[in-house]
């Protein structure tokens, strides 16, 4: 790739495809199934390998393309900052969720569902923290006060969506996830738009000064 625009264009076309699949496999499934009070994973399950187990690939791929442009604009690294190892767990974390699935509604947890629950948790926490940890960058200082209440956002959800989990008999927990993950993929979008308007320049410790 020439530059980051082509990374961010691509993230972006990534994020709208998977937006598209996830509706999709949402349209598919039973229509018994209650989206506000299943979540995403217990949709899935229902229509295992269809479109939103795609739709988790397409994203963990968007993301990929978002690493590679960040790694291409920042300041030269010998390795991976602690804002790119968090975005790689988010990566980790969807691709395991993909390929592992949840149990089906209603049924006893099994390894695999617990398997696909914590791969699922390393995902939705990576990423807030990635994205504070990102809107420190000189290159994403434009966004960086819509990154931080992106942020901020994402873990109010993730912290409604514990309560409903547990002590709160998973109450509205389907709508609770879904503005969770729609907050913490507009984390990805706006890196991904700062993108397209780059081309590619690595910032040195001197001319981020």
């Amino acid at each position: 790739m020439p530059g980051t625009r082509n990374t961010g264009v691509l993230a972006l076309g990534g994020i709208a495809l998977a937006a598209l699949l996830t509706l999709i496999g949402h349209l598919e499934v039973n229509d018994d199934l209650n989206p506000w009070a299943l979540t995403i994973s217990d949709f899935a399950v229902s229509d295992r390998g269809g479109a939103i187990d795609a739709a988790m690939v397409v994203l963990a791929l968007a993301t990929v393309a978002l690493l590679y442009g960040l790694r291409r604009t920042g300041p030269p690294r010998p390795r991976a900052g602690t804002d790119e190892l968090l975005l790689g767990a988010w990566v980790g974390g969807l691709l395991l969720a993909a390929l592992v699935p949840t149990n089906e509604p209603g049924t006893a947890m099994t390894t695999a569902a617990y398997v696909h629950r914590y791969a699922s948790v390393v995902a939705f926490l990576a990423l807030p923290i990635g994205g504070w940890l990102l809107a420190r960058r000189t290159e994403l200082a434009p966004a960086a006060r819509t990154l931080r209440t992106l942020v901020l956002v994402s873990l109010a959800l993730a912290a409604a969506m514990a309560w409903s989990a547990y002590p709160g008999d998973r109450v509205l927990i389907g709508l609770a996830e879904r503005l969770l993950i729609l907050t913490e993929v507009a984390v990805l979008a706006t890196v991904a738009v700062l993108q397209t308007g780059r081309e590619g320049e690595r910032v040195t410790p001197a001319r981020a000064a």
